[in-house]
């Protein structure tokens, strides 16, 4: 008979922390869609118009247009926080 072997695999979950930033590039609104044409304006970045928690923070200072119409970037990073598995003050 043979003798199986049950192998039980211990995972220690990482503890991470994950740091989100948006940013918003160029303008997408599209001028010219009521005339059935396509025309940007050509604004690269948007730049909030005044403080953030107003409502001139939606619209951007080079263009005019609101946040919505710029393109949103979100980068994502993640930090992992390692505990030690062995403890340091146990060295003779």
């Amino acid at each position: 008979m043979r003798k199986r072997q049950v192998v039980l695999r211990r995972e220690e979950t990482a503890r991470s922390t994950v740091i989100r930033s948006v940013r918003y590039g160029e303008c997408q609104r599209n001028h010219a869609a009521r005339f059935g044409g396509y025309v940007v304006d050509g604004c690269r970045e948007f730049m909030a118009s005044g403080d953030e928690g107003t409502s001139a923070a939606l619209t951007c200072a080079a263009c005019g247009c609101h946040r919505n119409f710029h393109r949103k970037e979100i980068e994502t990073e993640v930090v992992p926080e390692f505990s030690s598995p062995h403890n340091s003050s146990n060295i003779a």
